[in-house]
């Protein structure tokens, strides 16, 4: 996603190419550049760390979807950028040698799929491939038209030189490596020889250690906002041997080029050992696993339902660090491992996290057979199962996985997109789920700047949000950016609402009012949360409805979500309608879990309608209380439970994997919504023609009075979208639907399908003129999505009605502002001083600087009123001796962080939530300034806090290790 001006990065916070660049990328940021935070070189740094005696220049495809209007400043951009690197001597002696090289052509492959024909972008990539030969010319640089040259290539073979016209598939580079090893290095064409392959082989182990040091898996302990407290501890060192292994591999080419060989695993031996990391985690000794009946008894669950371990670790030792799991089309249980989580090590073997098929084949209740589909991955933090395949989180790529022979065993690997961020692991594209469409919906958390090359041009997103893959027309968008810190759980309901966590905090809430068009580095406007305040939890992780005729009727539609720390199990919600949105109402724990270890994560209903839940299963999961790299850190446990309701029986699974396709079509008619949702699947993988055709019939069949018709029509159109062939007239008729709800989802469907809806603006006037809020509100999203005046004409359609529907307004709001190009940021707020505190500038000062500290360190866990999250263990900060009394007993909370036992406003809590000590994260200024705040926040009035206290406490605690227990701090501090 880079420019010549513009090449960000998660961990600094320089964002531009060179020194100047920041005239030049307004284009592709909004002048908005999103700054990171962290110790990351920049790129000029990294060339003179590297010294290059040749550097390549890959520029122009980026930027060749800004059209004609963007040449002028591209033209101006690479000029500068060439008269600057032209006079470096990034290797000590010389300049060095400038190489610019043109893109690709856009390859026509509509013939066999739903992508762009070429025409635009190749007359775009024309006009950019000519400016970049004329700027080099003029700077005396080495050009290389590879445009012309692709062009060339796609005239003289029949195959696929791309993946989707625009990203070159694996005989597509091999075109254009022999292009640039012809025209750089004046080589010869390649020829058999008993030596490349080994040369091939070790260069592709060099690459892997390259990849894990510049793009290192969660840069954010490494060099970024989180490297202290503990990145010290572990990754100057991790650094220093992985580029001593990599200089080790660099000798192993050089050795296969001539024939030799070098003992590799000696060399590695022989460098640098990595120090031991300390645990900081109160009486590990303690650390006990549970098996079988004693881990049962730990977990409660309502009357009437039980609950059963389907496999674990013992049975099943691959079962380590489970962390989603799903149901394929053939009722298997499928599961992503990560025993390498949080990233690998460098000395460790490599990676080999696994997707597993788990089954039970005896039908006792329990898994007997597993089946690894893939190893060897490292993080598969989300996966779906497709029509195409399996799609897989793997760092900084989507992987497509299929199994071509029918073994259950993937045998294919394809990287479909790359540059996805992963500079905290726990935050890279996670979670996966498909909406109505078999489309992938993709969870990123914040802290990253993901910047991906398509065939519609670059993605780009900051913090947090979502994507939406849809793999037939490898169609990649930022669906949602919102203000969300960790997403890991979307669900969509009977009429393809979708909802989701916030998992850092405890929100949850509805995605429609945030998948407006995003602005780069700008958080959309996202829905209210939708969870009562007396049951909110964090962090939150897995996230179902209960649609299952198992289940007891009054059940039906349920929201379920798990937490993992504190309150460990599910709290089960009522949703209800409010108007053009939702609110819920708390129904029960589902379940409530007396064993620290237990950390549900993920949960499914199953086809025989119970439901299916991952325990993660492990003593320490903080990220900020405890160092990444804590030995007890477990990389062994995991264990699949399930629920079920014994007095009501279990369902026969409809047949799904060889069902034919009228069977298929009827089970779009049963109760429970992920039968519906892998009958749409099969479907999907069914011959189009067949299908539609069918289907035609089967509409044509409904009985117009039973209660679901508008659902089953719907279910109708979704299966046309689906296989990405809309039912033009099917989708009129749900757009004048009775029932608001399949308005909305047609609504929806419109919003895709502008390039197969000749009348898309026409109809999307008429939503957005709809009796109800839900279908205009989906108008209004869906118009920030076209261009200016068809958006903006839509909006003018949707009038001022809903003027005071709060769940509109804001969206609406934004959406002009962005369809008029004028830039929305978000609100500032003035931090209001109590007056107490008036005559003191300093303590003013201080509680002013205070509040944003709070805001963004403190906030997620005490919450933004200082209320705390009582039932996930959060204690309250209003109204607490804890925070008001004793300075030094405060500062030294602070500082080392508590863990422990300990009674709050008359409130007892466990003590299983540590809080972090901020020593080595914050001065002595920024604490003070914090702690001032929270004693004169909330209804709280106590003295300020003043640096010099906090200097003289830190002084005086130097030498303390580990957390402070609330007990020894009483005795030290008794409460006045």
């Amino acid at each position: 996603g880079n420019t010549p001006s513009f090449r960000p990065h998660s961990g600094r916070s320089f964002q531009l190419g060179f020194p100047g660049a920041e005239e030049f990328h307004e284009p592709y940021t909004g002048g908005n550049t999103a700054d990171g935070q962290g110790h990351f070189k920049t790129e000029e740094e990294w060339l003179t760390k590297l010294q290059p005696d040749i550097i390549i220049a890959f520029f122009g495809f980026n930027e060749s979807f800004q059209g004609p209007s963007g040449l002028k400043n591209f033209q101006a951009e690479l000029d500068a950028f060439l008269k600057h690197t032209v006079n470096q001597k990034y290797n000590g002696d010389s300049v060095p040698e400038l190489v610019l090289v043109s893109p690709t052509a856009f390859q026509d492959l509509t013939a066999t799929r739903d992508l762009p024909d070429g025409r635009a972008e190749n007359d775009n990539l024309a006009a950019y491939t000519s400016v970049m030969e004329a700027v080099a010319t003029a700077n005396n640089v080495r050009f290389i038209d590879a445009f012309n040259a692709s062009l060339q290539w796609f005239a003289a073979i029949d195959e696929p030189l791309t993946i989707d016209g625009a990203l070159l598939n694996e005989a597509g580079y091999r075109k254009l490596a022999e292009l640039l090893s012809s025209r750089i290095f004046d080589a010869a064409p390649s020829r058999t020889d008993a030596r490349r392959e080994k040369v091939h082989e070790r260069v592709m182990d060099k690459n892997w250690l390259w990849t894990n040091d510049f793009k290192i898996p969660n840069g954010v302990h490494v060099f970024g906002r989180r490297y202290k407290p503990y990145g010290p501890d572990n990754y100057p060192f991790e650094v220093e041997k992985i580029r001593e292994m990599t200089a080790i591999r660099d000798q192993a080419i050089w050795a296969a080029a001539r024939g030799d060989t070098i003992d590799i695993e000696a060399l590695d031996a022989q460098t640098s050992e990595l120090p031991e990391v300390e645990t900081n985690y109160p009486r590990p000794d303690s650390i006990t696993f549970l098996h079988g009946d004693e881990a049962l008894e730990t977990i409660e669950v309502p009357e009437g339902y039980k609950i059963e371990q389907w496999a674990t670790e013992q049975e099943f030792p691959d079962l380590a660090n489970p962390m989603q799991l799903t149901f394929d089309n053939q009722g298997r249980l499928w599961v992503a491992t990560m025993a390498s989580y949080p990233h690998w090590r460098p000395g460790d073997p490599r990676p080999n996290d696994k997707l597993l098929i788990l089954e039970d084949t005896n039908g006792d209740g329990k898994a007997d057979t597993q089946t690894v589909f893939a190893e060897g991955l490292h993080l598969p933090i989300g996966f779906e199962i497709t029509a195409e395949g399996v799609f897989v989180s793997q760092n900084t790529n989507l992987v497509l996985l299929q199994d071509t022979t029918g073994d259950s065993k993937a045998d294919t690997r394809e990287i479909i997109f790359s540059g996805f961020d992963d500079h905290d692991t726990h935050h890279a594209i996670s979670a996966f789920e498909s909406d109505p469409s078999g489309a992938i919906i993709l969870s990123e958390g914040t802290f990253h700047r993901t910047h991906v090359e398509t065939a519609y041009g670059p993605v780009r997103g900051t913090n947090g949000g979502f994507f939406r893959f849809n793999p037939q027309r490898r169609h990649l968008e930022r669906h949602a950016q919102i203000g969300i810190p960790n997403p890991w759980g979307t669900a969509f309901d009977d009429w393809g609402q979708a909802f989701v966590l916030h998992t850092s905090g405890p929100q949850m809430q509805w995605m429609t009012p945030g998948s407006i068009r995003p602005q780069y580095g700008s958080a959309s406007p996202g829905s209210r949360n939708l969870i009562e305040e007396d049951h909110r939890v964090r962090p939150t992780s897995g996230l179902e409805f209960l649609s299952s005729r198992h289940f007891p009727d009054e059940v039906q539609g349920d929201i379920i979500l798990n937490n993992v720390i504190g309150f460990l199990g599910a709290k089960q919600h009522q949703m209800k309608e409010d108007g053009t949105g939702y609110t819920t109402r708390f129904r029960q724990d589902l379940m409530n879990s007396s064993d620290s270890n237990f950390r549900p994560v993920d949960m499914e209903i199953a086809p025989d309608g119970s439901l299916y839940v991952v325990d993660w299963h492990n003593p320490l999961i903080g990220h900020m209380q405890h160092n990444a790299r804590d030995p007890n850190r477990d990389h062994s446990h995991g264990r699949i439970y399930r629920i079920t309701y014994p007095s009501r029986p279990l369902l026969d699974p409809p047949p799904i994997h060889d069902a034919d396709i009228e069977r298929l079509l009827d089970n779009l008619k049963l109760h429970e919504s992920r039968a519906r949702e892998r009958s749409r699947r099969e479907l999907r993988g069914r011959d189009a023609d067949r299908v539609l055709t069918a289907l035609t019939d089967w509409v044509a069949n409904l009985d117009e009075n039973h209660p679901d018709h508008e659902h089953h029509l719907l279910e109708a159109l979704w299966v046309t979208w689906g296989l990405n062939q809309i039912d033009q007239a099917l989708l009129q008729r749900v757009l004048e639907s009775a029932d608001h709800r399949a308005r909305a989802a047609a609504a929806r469907v419109l919003r895709y399908s502008g390039h197969q809806v000749s009348d898309q603006v026409d109809l999307l006037k008429q939503a957005a003129t709809d009796s109800h809020g839900r279908v205009q509100l989906e108008a209004i999203v869906a118009a920030s999505w076209l261009d200016s005046a068809d958006g903006i004409a839509v909006l003018e359609a949707a009038g001022t009605a809903f003027a005071d529907d709060s769940w509109i307004t804001p969206v609406y709001e934004t959406v002009l502002a962005r369809l008029d190009e004028q830039a929305i940021g978000e609100e500032a707020t003035t931090v209001v001083v109590p007056s107490h505190l008036d005559d003191d500038d300093l303590a003013s000062e201080l509680y002013v600087s205070g509040e944003e500290i709070y805001s963004r360190d403190c906030a997620t866990c005490h919450q933004p009123d200082g209320r705390g999250l009582p039932m996930a263990g959060f204690p309250p900060l209003d109204g607490t001796r804890w925070v008001t009394q004793h300075d030094q007993r405060l500062i030294r909370i602070t500082l080392k962080g508590l863990q422990g036992p300990m009674e709050v406003k008359g409130e007892h809590y466990a003590g299983q939530v540590s809080m972090p000590g901020f020593d080595d994260v914050l001065n002595d200024d920024e604490i003070a300034a914090v702690l001032t705040y929270i004693r004169n926040a909330f209804g709280n009035e106590a003295p300020p806090i003043y640096p010099e206290k906090v200097d003289q406490v830190r002084e005086a605690t130097r030498d303390h290790t580990g957390f402070y227990s609330p007990e020894e701090l009483l005795e030290m501090y008794p409460h006045q």
